[in-house]
């Protein structure tokens, strides 16, 4: 029979963080993750201040600081069509020495939460390892049932098991804890432009037929999102590439000599943008935190 002290389903950066901090305090942690790696590409890439500060307190602000990434302090917006845009935010007059967000790939941030916990002897991190439901005995979570990318199922007993596997989490088909939606009116389309030299920096905003747009600047590139109504991703893409791509010329007129560089919808990835939380966030022997809870 395995056991830990604590399961943490889910490998993300709450997921990660937790099982940093309980394994420094000599608890025996298990983290299942069902990749192979943590590559994935228009994740959650923001670090925010107190993040940052978070991160020095763990002793790994100076190896974060090495880490490929792009400080973002401004956040520009459009006034009317040919004008100068208007900064609206400007996070450098904040005291301290986190006065910026930091936006770095999300693997490398998880690579290197995940090489420092494994100088602890408590901690063990599993990939290609899936958990599939919840062991529960006496009413009380005893851990998960797990299957593997080569097909080896188990059992994984736990004192805690804490779900920080994202908004699809086990946690949410668990009816005593109250999984709540809320009605919300947009999805998000997530594509990336190339930035040349005279771009403007920081975040910068716009508007278009029916879609609002945040560019964020990522040093090579511009990670660009267009917010759409809920439910009219189909009937948009049908409308032809072309399309989209002369409206966002007409939204973000700068970028006019670039939109070509978006050559397919297989490029334009979907957010399927969700509001809604769980009533209650623990149960006896389950914790749920992150998007898990809430997203």
């Amino acid at each position: 029979m395995e056991r830990t002290a604590c399961c943490v389903v889910g490998g993300g950066p709450a997921g990660m963080v937790l099982a940093l901090l309980l394994a420094r305090s000599g608890v025996e942690v298990t983290v299942l993750e069902k990749h192979a790696d943590f590559l994935r590409d228009f994740r959650g890439d923001t670090v925010h201040p107190s993040t940052l500060a978070l991160l020095d307190e763990l002793g790994l602000a100076e190896r974060f600081a090495r880490l490929p990434q792009r400080r973002v302090r401004t956040v520009r917006l459009p006034v009317d069509p040919g004008r100068p845009q208007v900064t609206v935010a400007d996070l450098s007059v904040l005291r301290g020495p986190y006065n910026y967000v930091a936006m770095v790939p999300q693997w490398d941030l998880l690579d290197l939460l995940a090489d420092e916990a494994r100088r602890e002897p408590s901690f063990r991190l599993r990939m290609n390892t899936e958990a599939t439901g919840f062991l529960t005995e006496a009413g009380r979570v005893t851990g998960v049932r797990y299957r593997t990318t080569d097909g080896r199922t188990g059992e994984l007993r736990a004192l805690l098991t804490v779900a920080c596997d994202g908004r699809g989490s086990l946690a949410r088909a668990r009816r005593e804890l109250g999984p709540r939606s809320f009605d919300c009116p947009m999805d998000a389309w997530w594509f990336r432009l190339p930035r040349r030299t005279g771009d403007p920096s920081g975040l910068v905003g716009g508007a278009g037929d029916r879609f609002l747009t945040a560019m964020i600047d990522r040093g090579e590139y511009w990670q660009c999102a267009a917010l759409i109504p809920k439910g009219t991703d189909a009937g948009r893409r049908a409308a032809g590439l072309g399309r989209f791509r002369a409206q966002f010329t007409a939204a973000v007129p700068w970028l006019a000599d670039r939109t070509d560089a978006l050559r397919s919808w297989d490029e334009v990835k979907l957010l399927d943008v969700r509001l809604d939380r769980l009533r209650r966030w623990h149960r006896p022997g389950l914790l749920c935190i992150g998007d898990a809870a809430h997203a």
